[in-house]
């Protein structure tokens, strides 16, 4: 469901504002896009969304792929088995949903994810030493 993003029609206090906003309506531009998480699946998958004044964005999808950066300053692209923690919501651990600061189980061992993957279109992580 998208949000919308506009003003209230009323007070902090609950009273009604005056015009123009009791005709003025909803805008398009304030209406948000939908919440599009990033989940682990068999493959990478991303989706390019269209943004005010013809940009583009780009949003991962679906998660297989990793790009891993070791303490000795060496990037490997490793694979994603689940993710073990999530700080923003312990029920993204059960879904299996990809967000910024995400603790990713890979082959390399434990990954903290550093990019945004809704946001960025990749997935980045610093592999944890444990």
């Amino acid at each position: 469901m998208a949000k919308w993003h506009g003003i209230s029609r009323r007070k902090a206090t609950g009273g009604r504002l005056k015009r123009p906003n009791r005709y003025r309506g909803k805008r398009k531009t304030e209406i948000s896009s939908e919440n599009q998480f990033a989940f682990i699946g068999e493959s990478d998958k991303t989706k390019s969304y269209r943004k005010t004044a013809g940009s583009q964005t780009v949003r991962v999808t679906r998660v297989f792929h990793v790009n891993v950066n070791r303490a000795d300053g060496t990037t490997t692209r490793t694979t994603t088995n689940n993710v073990s923690e999530n700080n923003a919501d312990s029920n993204y651990v059960r879904r299996n949903i990809v967000t910024k600061g995400a603790v990713l189980d890979t082959e390399l061992g434990r990954v903290k994810v550093t990019s945004r993957p809704g946001m960025d279109g990749v997935v980045s992580g610093v592999l944890l030493e444990d």
